[in-house]
């Protein structure tokens, strides 16, 4: 087959593709459509499917629309690709720890379905069933911090790799397991059993087509798409996000690799003169050991070695780092070209974040869904429309103050978006007034 025949083939099956999101758009139900789906990607691989996708994104279909289709490439992909395996890895790589949750969530569901069960019929709806459910729910509900540190570790690197469609369709799919968790914990709180159990029946289908898409489609894909490097700058992130029921292992240790990887760069290069001695020191040549420093002197702030005019002051960036990391708020700043710049490493974060984010557009830092709130948010900005935005929600037991401010340099022009997000539970609680120092 010629190129131009590959060509208008790749655009006839995007055109077909199209057409069957909006069939299920318009409410067509899903095992019509499957048919057609089944027809159209015969002889097309998994990782075709999501370069057609990332070719609807492109071409300006909205992810909410693309992700419509994903349970039904689970369906039709799933007799094909569970025969090709699952990818593999050393102990201690992120897809062989993310694939190890995955096993341990496997375990957690089965407990979670066990439980459901009893709870879907009014006969089994007793008190230790209800307690049953909710320990089994807690424990499934762990499966989160997989999710997020998908997001945050292994999204960005694909997005730079050109392959970002796929990631925002899944983010979407995790949002609706969200939803699910926070159904079930407003139905239990409400002692309404039988509906938390036909949401944990829904949540358990849902969790189930994502580990495998996750490991027939997100992960071999990403094993082929990104490099050892990129693989080594992921892992060193993860820790910042943290890990569902296991602890990565050690057998691919990301030091020995990044060693190797210098060695071969420096292989590659043309072998350098090796740099002449240094010619020794009067004190070292005569044997006379070194004079004794002298004490340390307290420098004028302005003289200190590495120290930065601030508008009001200097600091060093030493300095600088653990004041914001020491201040009572999360802190990140995006820049003028919507860049994610900076997030401040605080030991108890609100929203969790990683070394993943820094340098990433800030639109895909965010669920689908709510991505056109950040651009309105920072158009309004740029536009000088508007002073600061803020949102207040109740978060694991915290009551949580989060507010955006523009910023902008002595000529007025638009630098950049402030993130500033507060736990003020405790300063909502105060009363009265506290004038002394109380520390007994």
């Amino acid at each position: 087959m010629v190129m131009s025949e590959l060509i208008q083939n790749d655009a006839y099956k995007r055109e077909e593709l199209k057409k069957i999101i909006q069939r299920l758009h318009d409410g067509e139900p899903v095992s019509r459509v499957k048919k057609d789906f089944d027809t159209l990607i015969q002889n097309v691989s998994a990782e075709e499917i999501a370069a057609m996708e990332q070719a609807l994104m492109q071409a300006g279909m909205p992810a909410e629309e693309i992700q419509r289709l994903c349970e039904v490439h689970v369906t039709v992909f799933e007799n094909t690709l569970e025969s090709q395996g699952k990818p593999e890895k050393l102990s201690g790589h992120p897809i062989h720890t993310y694939m190890a949750e995955n096993d341990a969530a496997r375990s957690s569901l089965k407990e979670l379905k066990r439980a459901y069960w009893r709870l879907l019929f009014p006969w089994g709806r007793t008190k230790t069933a209800s307690e049953a459910f909710t320990r089994a729910i807690g424990d499934f509900k762990k499966i989160l911090i997989h999710y997020t540190r998908k997001e945050n570790q292994l999204f960005p690197y694909l997005e730079q790799a050109g392959f970002d469609a796929p990631s925002k369709v899944m983010w979407g799919k995790h949002d609706e397991i969200r939803a699910l968790f926070r159904d079930i914990d407003t139905a239990m709180q409400n002692q309404d059993y039988g509906t938390a159990a036909l949401k944990a029946r829904l949540l358990a289908g849902k969790a189930q087509k994502m580990f495998f898409m996750e490991e027939h489609i997100l992960f071999p894909t990403a094993l082929r798409k990104l490099d050892e490097k990129t693989w080594v700058t992921i892992r060193r992130g993860e820790d910042a996000i943290g890990y569902a029921w296991i602890r990565p292992g050690s057998l691919w240790d990301p030091d020995i690799i990044e060693s190797r990887l210098m060695n071969q760069a420096l292989d590659a290069k043309a072998a350098a003169t090796a740099p002449k001695a240094a010619p020794a020191t009067p004190a070292a040549a005569s044997g006379v050991a070194p004079a004794a420093e002298p004490a340390a002197t307290v420098l004028p702030p302005s003289q200190v070695p590495g120290a930065v005019k601030l508008g009001e002051g200097w600091m060093t960036t030493e300095q600088i780092d653990l004041m914001l990391q020491n201040l009572p708020i999360d802190v990140s700043f995006v820049d003028e070209y919507d860049q994610v710049l900076y997030y401040s490493d605080n030991p108890e974060r609100i929203f969790p974040r990683s070394p993943g984010v820094i340098g990433r557009n800030v639109a895909n830092c965010h669920p689908p869904k709510s991505v056109h709130i950040v651009q309105r948010i920072i158009q309004a900005f740029r536009n000088k429309e508007k002073k600061v935005a803020e949102f207040w929600l109740e978060l694991g037991g915290k009551f949580v103050h989060i507010r955006y401010f523009p910023v902008y340099d002595k000529q007025g022009t638009y630098r950049g978006t402030l993130e500033v997000s507060q736990d003020v539970t405790g300063i909502r609680a105060l009363q009265g007034q506290r004038r002394l120092l109380d520390w007994d």
